[in-house]
């Protein structure tokens, strides 16, 4: 069972070429890191899976009707703006919208359980734009954890948060891939990326250039390809460890 397929998907934009025929299957199960330089079309490429954006080729989430869509997949896109002075709460619930039925235990489950697993619990009644970035970050994620979908695709969901928090969401995202769910994450902390994804997908020069599990793609040679760094790989008791060390000019 596929929760997305890509095939051969290709975007332009402003006439450039930003991706060249992209084919990938995600599974329940699987967490998967997109990871690569700033510019190589991560964002891109989840927006085109989505139906955001233009594309060519195939992607099985945008052949969906919006409504399909909104129950199908949870998507967090890197722009974090909340808009209205809402609480907490009342945020996350937003995440339930696609169920589209008068709130009941189940929805009260889902929003409770999204607080819980980011720690949001002592936060329910502030007012979300009160909050300060990294929470409201977090609480950004909770929402799209309510909305309880079989995929999520989150954009750099861990961009500004602290380490420890950095750790947390990414323990959240594998502990639902355990429990069935498909996760597509950007990342830029290869660390984190080859600690707790099951399979990374690398994107550089317009198009995947390698995807498989991180023991067998972030190699010495990949890293020099795609980051143009050299980087220090040990591997110990709590998982691979990467330092990038200098840039290979």
């Amino acid at each position: 069972m596929s929760l997305l397929s890509l095939r051969a998907l290709s975007v332009t934009l402003r006439e450039r070429q930003v991706l060249e025929s992209v084919s990938l299957d995600v599974a329940p199960g699987e967490l998967v890191g997109l990871i690569g330089p700033n510019g190589a079309g991560k964002t891109t490429l989840m927006r085109a899976a989505l139906g955001l954006i233009g594309a060519t080729g195939e992607s099985s989430l945008a052949a969906l009707s919006p409504e399909a869509r909104a129950k199908a997949a949870a998507w967090m896109p890197q722009a974090r703006e909340i808009a209205w002075p809402v609480t907490v709460e009342t945020l996350v619930a937003l995440g339930r919208l696609p169920h589209g039925r008068r709130p009941g235990p189940a929805d009260r489950a889902a929003v409770d359980a999204a607080l819980a697993r980011m720690a949001l619990e002592p936060f329910r009644h502030r007012t979300a734009t009160r909050l300060s970035g990294g929470e409201q970050a977090r609480a950004l994620i909770a929402r799209a954890l309510a909305q309880d979908t079989p995929l999520l695709m989150a954009d750099e969901p861990i961009a500004g948060l602290d380490p420890a928090h950095q750790i947390a969401t990414m323990e959240v995202f594998r502990d639902l891939a355990r429990d069935g769910h498909g996760i597509i994450v950007s990342l830029h902390d290869l660390g984190l990326a080859a600690r707790h994804c099951t399979r990374v997908v690398v994107l550089a020069e317009g198009r995947m250039i390698a995807e498989g599990p991180p023991s067998e793609v972030m190699t010495a040679d990949l890293l020099a390809r795609a980051f143009h760094i050299s980087a220090f790989h040990a591997e110990t008791a709590d998982g691979p460890v990467f330092q990038p060390l200098r840039v290979i000019r």
